[in-house]
């Protein structure tokens, strides 16, 4: 192929603290909470977010959901001088409007997004070519989280968010990823268009994902830096971002269905590229 051409801090003390007691919290709007940036439910999410070092207010655990992981979770939290509060399970489902919260949840401080060049710079330390995912008005906070997931074990230097019209990082995405938001950056943009048009000027091959493209994924070569951009469920790639792509191309599809959940699309194409890497 040829060429073109976090500071995070911990808070809370040393002490080990006793599980608290929910008491008086102000009532939370439902929708305001599952939209929040600073609430992360499940237990794998919140064990990472432990892990990563991202500044944790508060963890709030359900009454007799002391076993199995959660157990870990506390006493890693206790390690860290974090802040514990046991609640009844409608009060955590009433703090981040969803009964999918396995027992647990924490209060941290809102993800801090990346710039474009910061990603790009992270894959130069690395010394390896970029390789970015731009996802062109996602909606959906399942795909999303999927992604990031997959991102993460694909070895994606980072991906690109439009600001608006777009799904963000909320208490679903956070759990749909299972903990990867902590280790993938993620950069939100103005204008998905004026992003690709800087991608193209720092050398990255734009690879717009279209079921209607003459070559698919298979016939094409991913070995140089790379950003694959995927488009709104059920609608595809708009078209200003189809013209600014460098090529497009498709997975080939044998049955009688055909096209696929935008995750699991996303997932092929980047096990597609990581497979070209290792070659």
């Amino acid at each position: 192929m040829k060429d073109r051409k976090n500071n995070k801090k911990r808070t809370g003390s040393n002490s080990r603290p006793s599980l608290k007691k929910f008491s008086d919290r102000p009532s939370f709007s439902k929708q305001a909470s599952v939209d929040a940036e600073n609430i992360v439910i499940g237990r794998n999410p919140v064990l990472e977010l432990i892990k990563s070092g991202r500044t944790v207010e508060k963890i709030y655990i359900a009454h007799g959901e002391h076993e199995g992981s959660i157990k870990k979770i506390i006493a890693m939290a206790r390690e860290a001088g974090l802040v514990i509060v046991e609640a009844d399970k409608a009060k955590l489902e009433n703090i981040c409007g969803s009964k999918n919260h396995q027992g647990i949840l924490a209060f941290c401080t809102d993800y801090t997004y990346f710039s474009v060049e910061e990603i790009l710079d992270y894959a130069d330390e690395r010394n390896e070519k970029p390789f970015l995912l731009v996802l062109d008005g996602i909606q959906d906070p399942g795909n999303l989280g999927a992604l990031i997931r997959t991102a993460n074990a694909s070895g994606v230097h980072g991906i690109i968010l439009p600001k608006r019209g777009a799904c963000g990082l909320t208490a679903a995405v956070f759990k749909a990823a299972a903990g990867a938001c902590e280790y993938v950056r993620l950069a939100r943009v103005t204008n998905i268009t004026d992003t690709i048009e800087q991608l193209k000027k720092r050398g990255v091959w734009i690879y717009g994902a279209d079921g209607d493209a003459e070559k698919d994924m298979y016939g094409t070569d991913f070995s140089g830096a790379t950003a694959i951009v995927l488009g709104e469920e059920g609608k595809g790639l708009s078209r200003l971002v189809k013209e600014h792509c460098d090529f497009l191309t498709k997975i080939p599809m044998c049955g009688q269905i055909n096209s696929l959940n935008l995750s699991v699309a996303g997932g092929v194409f980047m096990y597609e590229v990581f497979r070209q890497r290792k070659e």
